[in-house]
């Protein structure tokens, strides 16, 4: 499985939410699809692809298997370790 949602619980609006996020788009969205989400609410504000998830769809999520929970410092290192790829300069070095 390659999608995951994270522990963040951050309180908004009456609510703590988490982030769902994988490793393509494609796993993304169809995880969303599954629980129901629309496309237009998936958040692409600079960071990571993801969509928020308050606690309850949080649960529902992992009791599917739609998403592995996973800490929120766990998914801050694999994005930290992500970018650090992207950066890599590729062909031969001089």
């Amino acid at each position: 499985m390659a999608v995951f949602v994270d522990d963040a619980r951050i309180p908004w609006r009456g609510q703590r939410w988490s982030h769902m996020v994988a490793d393509t788009a494609q796993e993304l969205h169809g995880a969303a699809d599954a629980l129901g989400l629309k496309r237009e609410w998936v958040q692409d504000k600079g960071r990571t692809l993801h969509y928020d998830l308050p606690d309850w769809l949080r649960e529902r999520a992992i009791a599917m298997g739609v998403a592995a929970p996973i800490h929120w410092r766990e998914l801050v290192r694999r994005r930290a370790d992500a970018r650090r790829l992207a950066e890599r300069p590729s062909g031969p070095s001089a």
